[in-house]
């Protein structure tokens, strides 16, 4: 019986491989699955190996003090493999952990994929030049991704972004307000401060300090499983207490029910932008972190949305940029302003048209992919 191995590393990866899995299993029903992934993987078959929040970390310095546990997950890894003898091996996005795997098993002869191309075209560049052999087929969300790769000697395949099949322009306003118990009348702002420790703890204070400047808006905050509790910890001392959602379909209904959004930058974006709700993009890691990013980062964005459109659609506030008076400044303009509301949601469909693949939903084209290779 086919075995497909899949290895995701942080919440992002968990949801693109749970679409995966369902999307293969619609065409070859008789495919089995294992590897590493969060609970949307396991709630398709998937035991993972370990848990996915092992993996969960961001940050060159957030890294350090873990090394020797994620060295240790990348042996378990690749002894795992070793023993099952997949058909495939697909990993999933986290790169740091994920080309080790694939680096790892490269004398197996086991076929891999790797699912969600490295970003070696926003900094590193030259890190390319260790991808070689690396994998049998690169699977690109992004469509310029595929002619960076191909400069490069590295055949590569659109297959669409995932989030487009996320559900997130499917919320019900009137129903979670009824849910919550919140007034018609008040302004709903959603806050999403990130799926991984590092950046959340970073990012409360700044966004709690910017909600005393807003004491208008109702806070909404949607939470990561992996860091929910700390999320639950960090907004105690917010002005206002947020409404804490932990549903997927509720997250959407505040989606639909918000004026506006404050973000990390990353896959939330997106499903905002789906949503159709004006949002402003905050981010800050370690400062010493970001000296050494900042030497090496080639884009001039962080948003996915900016980088395809290639202008600011959305403001951007980082490292030091992301302060508390400019963020409700910025906030309080997409709160007030009918024009600057419907410029930012005509450049998010633009952008996100250009997103879909060829043919089918981008898990459909994922799909495909894996199943050609698995019959090279």
């Amino acid at each position: 019986m086919t075995l497909i191995y899949m290895i995701a590393g942080e919440a992002s990866g968990d949801a693109l491989g749970a679409r995966l899995i369902q999307a293969i299993t619609l065409r070859r029903p008789e495919i089995r699955f294992a590897g590493v992934g969060g609970s949307q993987m396991a709630a398709h078959g998937v035991d993972s190996l370990f848990p996915i929040q092992d993996l969960a970390l961001m940050g060159l310095l957030e890294v350090l003090p873990r090394l020797f546990q994620l060295r240790r997950r990348l042996h378990q890894t690749v002894a795992d493999i070793t023993v099952r003898r997949p058909d495939v091996v697909v990993t999933i996005d986290s790169p740091g952990f994920t080309l080790r795997v694939l680096n790892a098993i490269r004398p197996l002869g086991v076929r891999r994929a790797h699912y969600v191309a490295p970003q070696a075209w926003a900094w590193r560049e030259s890190r390319v030049r260790h991808y070689p052999g690396l994998w049998d087929q690169l699977l690109c969300l992004l469509p310029f991704e595929p002619d960076f790769f191909a400069g490069h000697g590295l055949p590569a395949t659109f297959v669409g972004h995932p989030v487009l099949e996320s559900g997130a322009d499917t919320g019900d306003a009137a129903r979670f307000r009824a849910h919550h118990g919140i007034d018609p009348n008040a302004r709903i702002l959603t806050v999403m401060p990130g799926s991984r420790r590092t950046e959340v703890t970073r990012l409360l204070p700044i966004l709690g300090a910017t909600l005393r400047r807003l004491p208008d808006v109702v806070p909404v905050v949607p939470l990561a499983g992996l860091v929910a509790d700390t999320v639950r910890q960090g907004t105690r001392d917010w002005p206002r207490a947020p409404v804490l959602v932990t549903e997927l379909q509720d997250k959407y209904d505040a989606f639909a029910a918000s004026a506006a959004a404050l973000t990390k930058s990353g896959t939330s974006t997106l499903e905002l932008a789906m949503a159709g709700v004006p949002m402003v993009v905050a981010y800050r890691v370690n400062p010493l972190s970001a000296a050494i990013a900042k030497q090496l980062v080639k884009v001039q964005y962080a948003s996915i949305i900016n980088l395809i459109a290639g202008r600011e659609v959305i403001p951007e506030f980082i490292q030091q940029a992301c302060t508390p008076d400019r963020l409700a400044a910025t906030m309080r303009m997409l709160l007030e302003d009918p024009a600057a509301i419907e410029a930012q949601r005509a450049g998010c469909q633009q952008a996100l048209r250009l997103l879909r693949p060829p043919e089918g939903t981008p898990s459909e084209a994922a799909s495909v992919a894996v199943l050609q290779g698995l019959s090279v």
